[in-house]
């Protein structure tokens, strides 16, 4: 029998941040190159927008999820990516934009409001994409660096300290979903700064084009590379909510080998700055 293909009449749609060039904490080297390879592989797998984000301040960052959002219809595909820095508190999950404050300055009391008024709370974008009814929901946060948490006594440093050693963000859920993290809560990944892209992404660019494998799968190849290349040190979590089966990112119909290699691959991507 022949397979059915479950993504061929429906658009797919990106928005790809990756946040290095920080102005207050921390910089990071991957995130952009993150950012830019995963744009250039979802354009050749037939992504019909990749919006491509790099180092955006809190004020861009939300115009750009407002334009995104408006575009999404309900039958599409929508993959968000961020690769940055993030922060859990209070059992939520927030993202750092470019300008984020240093957050050591802040009242130990008042860091919820700091982080709501500074940060984006990746749950809520995750809320809004799900309000526009679309087919599935792909969420990917590569952003497991440094974390603060509400537990002072815990052996946490600051984001703008050479090394860290915290633990990761808090699990996220919605119905019609698939959320992946580079690790799992509680842990922290293995950043490599020497490395063009991070370890999760590495995997993610390997098996993300594989023609007619379900995401579910694509991502299980992912952990499994990951923790393979770590030793076990970092461990990429999912939570799936989906509601659908055969989901695919890249699909291979009628005996044609749409498959390629991602090394072989050039693609002209437009950065937007």
């Amino acid at each position: 029998m022949a397979a059915k293909f479950t993504s061929e009449s429906r658009r797919k749609l990106a928005l790809v941040i990756g946040i290095g060039d920080y102005e207050n904490v921390r910089k990071l080297k991957n995130p952009q190159n993150d950012a830019k390879a995963l744009s250039s592989l979802l354009q050749r797998i037939r992504f019909t927008t990749v919006d491509q984000q790099l180092d955006k301040t809190r004020s861009q960052l939300k115009h750009v999820l407002v334009d995104f959002e408006e575009s999404i219809q309900s039958n599409d595909i929508v993959l968000f990516y961020f690769a940055g820095h993030g922060v859990q508190w209070e059992d939520q999950n927030y993202l750092l934009p470019k300008d984020f404050p240093d957050m050591e300055a802040a009242d130990e009391k008042k860091k919820a409001e700091f982080l709501k008024k500074n940060a984006i709370n990746a749950q809520d974008i995750l809320n809004i994409l799900s309000d526009r009814k679309p087919y599935v929901i792909i969420f990917l946060l590569d952003c497991c660096r440094q974390y603060f948490l509400r537990n002072t006594d815990l052996n946490t440093r600051a984001l703008n300290a050479n090394e860290s050693r915290s633990a990761g963000l808090t699990a996220m859920h919605k119905a019609g979903s698939l959320v992946a993290f580079a690790c799992a809560p509680g842990t922290l990944v293995d950043d490599k700064p020497e490395e063009q892209n991070s370890l999760f992404m590495k995997h993610l660019l390997k098996h993300l084009a594989t023609p007619n494998e379900d995401i579910v799968n694509i991502l299980r190849n992912v952990t499994r590379g990951v923790m393979q290349d770590s030793n076990s040190k970092q461990i990429p979590f999912m939570s799936v909510q989906l509601c659908h089966n055969n989901i695919y990112m890249c699909e291979q119909a009628d005996g044609k080998n749409n498959s390629f290699r991602w090394s072989e691959t050039r693609v002209t991507t437009k950065v937007v700055s």
